[in-house]
């Protein structure tokens, strides 16, 4: 598996780095969110520092995405990912991404410590609908997710087996309801701030967070 997200990278970048190449960029970033709720299930305590870094051209990325936290200043998630996007018409898109979820704790060569997900995403105007496939070695784990942005709000509904829920079987395991807005620092600089409110029925765990962008 970690040998096709390698693959998968290079090809990218070959492509990325060739002079016809459109639009090539850079960016960064990090987020702080008081806490880490990710598909419904809460990771660590205390608030967590998400940095991320990433690279696009034309319709592909590749970046790597990382969860740290501030209560232990341990890593409690560090993943690479590629992605290829591209424009349906009338405000619609397509987009595919893998993503090598990797959880410190184990060396990073070890097998055991990374999980590979390919995820499909499509959005229609208002509304978005994701499906991924998590595998780790011989088994793999569904996650769904249907999203519709209503004004400033976006409502989220997301089901899973395996991992994602108690007994392991199909169930819902994500409702939120999430909103964000700038508040104005200066006349040149807004602060994003976002914040949600998650209820994950398969565990029985209500979470609300929130967190600003960077």
């Amino acid at each position: 598996m970690k040998k096709t997200l390698l693959i998968t990278a290079s090809l990218l970048l070959l492509i990325a780095f060739t002079p016809n190449a459109k639009a090539q960029e850079w960016s960064t970033g990090l987020d702080i969110y008081s806490s880490y709720v990710w598909r419904g299930a809460k990771f660590g305590s205390g608030p967590a520092f998400q940095p991320a870094i990433e690279f696009s051209a034309g319709g592909f990325a590749l970046g790597a995405w990382g969860s740290y936290n501030a209560s232990t200043d341990e890593a409690a998630e560090a993943d690479l990912y590629a992605s290829y996007g591209f424009d349906l018409g009338e405000n619609g898109s397509l987009s595919f991404t893998l993503t090598d979820y990797y959880f410190p704790g184990s060396p990073w060569m070890s097998g055991d410590a990374h999980y590979i997900e390919p995820m499909v995403n499509l959005g229609l105007g208002a509304v978005s609908l994701t499906g991924a496939y998590m595998m780790n070695g011989g088994s793999g784990d569904i996650y769904l997710e249907a999203a519709v942005t209503a004004g400033p709000v976006d409502l989220t509904l997301g089901g899973g087996d395996g991992a994602y829920t108690i007994d392991g079987g199909f169930n819902i395991c994500n409702i939120g309801v999430a909103t964000s807005k700038e508040i104005k620092i200066t006349d040149d600089f807004s602060l994003p701030v976002s914040g949600a409110a998650i209820l994950n029925p398969s565990s029985e765990q209500f979470h609300i967070v929130v967190g600003i962008s960077l």
